[in-house]
């Protein structure tokens, strides 16, 4: 058989791709190289919890229509991210907010936490890098105890050598509100985000633990929608790009609770991993055990799981090389985070998916 469309991974760039051309009436089959479909978003249900398998995925966005359409597969609840941020065992609210302030440095007012700021910005107005950008937001004392560290672990780079737009998506207020997103539709999809997924492909083939690029000859199809690396596509012909991996260590523990909060980030380079998850959190509080996750910063190889692109200038060059390739099959679309190497947030990657039709 001969297919309109192949699509390469079945996370939500590829499952919405295939949802909408299948709506369409076209002939869609999806190959997927692991042993479950949902890409990151993956969730399984242990001890009637819903773990997210591949890290904390909190469902934020702006865009009424994204919202009205992720609305149709599942129902979600009211969760709004707060994060905890533990330096040394002092404990900080994140985002940066008045909470953080007065945990900080004592203090109770908005102006005196932007006169204390304003001492510390070391006067940067131009930031040329992730540690100048963060300091011009927030002053030293908060870049050296919450940012720095975890940062660098997350990274493995130094904050010097980063870019500056890596830290701007933190919202910085000057009130008592620590929601970690401004968005107006948050919330966790009751019963985790694989059952969107499932109701994305359903009725539409999809082939598991299937490399296609090992494969790329034994399936007829007329347009292929690639949602893996870009330069592993092109056999990698112009170099590598580069990414962070990640490694999730998860236990079940017989109690009730563990640290009381969804998210708690360790932001002192001595502790090796960078936050621990504690999936019940997220909206099944009750429970008698729980589960969490720690969350390791890994050096990413061939071998490992591509996470985060590293969107540095020698980064983003090579992959507009790519780009430039890109043009020369117009057959192919490539999508999602790894497709079109940026970081993505869930609606923006749907949004993305959306306008192809």
């Amino acid at each position: 058989m001969r297919y309109d469309y192949l699509i390469v991974g079945s996370g939500f760039f590829g499952s919405v791709f295939a949802y909408q051309a299948k709506k369409k009436g076209h002939s869609v089959i999806v190959v997927e190289k692991r042993d479950h479909i949902g890409g990151n978003v993956y969730t399984e249900n242990i001890e009637g919890i819903d773990v997210h398998r591949y890290g904390a995925h909190i469902f934020h966005t702006n865009n009424q229509k994204v919202w009205n359409f992720i609305n149709r597969f599942a129902k979600f609840n009211d969760y709004k991210h707060h994060v905890i941020a533990d330096y040394k065992g002092e404990r900080y609210d994140l985002p940066f907010n008045m909470n953080t302030f007065h945990q900080m440095w004592g203090i109770n007012s908005p102006e005196t936490a932007m006169k204390i700021i304003d001492e510390q910005r070391k006067g940067i107005i131009d930031p040329l890098n992730l540690e100048e950008q963060c300091i011009s937001m927030v002053g030293t004392d908060i870049y050296q105890k919450l940012v720095k560290g975890y940062t660098e672990k997350q990274w493995g780079r130094d904050c010097k050598d980063l870019p500056s737009f890596v830290i701007r998506r933190l919202p910085v207020r000057f009130e008592y509100n620590s929601n970690y997103f401004n968005d107006t539709y948050q919330g966790i999809p009751e019963g985790g985000y694989t059952q969107i997924i499932e109701k994305l492909l359903k009725g539409i083939e999809v082939r598991l633990n299937y490399d296609f690029l090992k494969h790329r000859d034994e399936i007829e199809y007329d347009k292929l929608v690639f949602t893996g690396p870009i330069d592993a596509y092109y056999d990698y012909r112009l170099g590598r790009l580069e990414y962070r991996s990640l490694r999730f260590e998860t236990e079940v523990l017989d109690i009730p609770d563990y640290q009381g909060n969804s998210v708690i980030n360790y932001t002192d380079r001595e502790i090796p991993y960078t936050r621990i998850i504690e999936h019940k959190h997220f909206g099944c509080d009750n429970q008698p055990k729980t589960i969490i996750s720690r969350e390791y910063p890994l050096e990413w190889d061939p071998e490992k799981e591509p996470y985060y692109p590293i969107n540095d200038e020698r980064n983003d060059a090579l992959y507009h090389r790519y780009l430039e390739l890109a043009k020369d099959d117009p057959n192919v679309i490539f999508g999602g985070r790894l497709g079109e190497y940026k970081y993505y947030d869930m609606d923006k990657v749907i949004e993305r998916a959306l306008s192809y039709w």
